[in-house]
């Protein structure tokens, strides 16, 4: 497997496990501190994928040196495996949002 494929994977996989990670780790709070435990993780959830993703491109400067590079230098390849980096975290961190919502729904429709 190329290196691009693999820090693809990883971005992607480090930004769903920061937005899932952080949205159970709030919901065991809420139900230590008798909150409702669904409502925080969704807040959670929603509040930290922007996190999610700086965390997975590796810090937020780093990215803007290799879109700065892209653009200036003319390193088109460059920039647009950036953006492809930038993408796949964003979707990897939307892809954790909507699984804590999974399972905001499943336990409606189990708690009933």
């Amino acid at each position: 497997m190329s290196s691009f494929y693999i820090s693809a994977i990883h971005n992607f996989l480090t930004a769903f496990g920061v937005v899932v990670g952080a949205s159970l780790f709030s919901g065991l709070g809420a139900v230590l501190s008798n909150q409702p435990p669904y409502k925080i993780m969704v807040e959670t959830a929603n509040s930290i994928k922007i996190w999610a993703i700086a965390a997975s491109l590796g810090g937020t400067f780093a990215s803007f040196t290799v879109i700065e590079k892209g653009i200036f230098d003319g390193e088109i390849r460059t920039l647009i495996k950036q953006l492809l980096y930038i993408l796949i975290s964003l979707t990897g961190a939307n892809v954790g949002y909507e699984f804590i919502r999974l399972l905001q729904r499943c336990g409606i429709i189990w708690g009933r």
